[in-house]
């Protein structure tokens, strides 16, 4: 498993930028812009990690802008905490022989979401390629929240 990123959602994207760039001093690596999700993705990372941030997955924020006016309550501008892992039908299996609910099945082989005991999101990617659909992941529902 290694650790790749924490999202937040920002309101503001140039007085969040502001602080966590010109104040804090991170570093733009990485911006994605979906206009039809309506959304753009900036990922920040600590100065002299620039080089290695989305090759080599090295740690970084994400901040996630939902072009759409939103509330955050209940700390949902907290976004997830990110791991690749090697094979996450096996990951997904631990967990769930452990008790632990699925809530977004990998049904691509690729990306899956559970929840910690406290609720906060915990996003599995799988480490490379994605692995071929596989049953019972293929068919699984979302359960909860995600």
């Amino acid at each position: 498993m290694k650790y790749l990123h924490t999202m937040v959602r920002v309101r503001d994207l140039d007085a969040s930028l502001d602080f966590y760039c010109a104040k804090l001093g991170l570093v733009e690596v990485s911006r994605f812009e979906n206009a039809a999700g309506r959304f753009t993705l900036v990922f920040l990372c600590a100065p002299g990690d620039e080089g290695h941030a989305r090759a080599e997955r090295t740690p970084t924020v994400e901040l996630t802008y939902n072009w759409d006016p939103e509330d955050y309550q209940g700390g949902r501008n907290f976004g997830h905490l990110a791991y690749a892992v090697d094979d996450i039908y096996a990951v997904c299996q631990r967990l769930m022989d452990g008790g632990v609910v699925i809530n977004r099945p990998p049904r691509d082989g690729h990306m899956a979401f559970v929840r910690s005991p406290d609720g906060i999101s915990v996003e599995l990617l799988q480490a490379g390629a994605a692995l071929a659909p596989a049953e019972p992941w293929a068919s699984m529902a979302n359960e909860g929240q995600w």
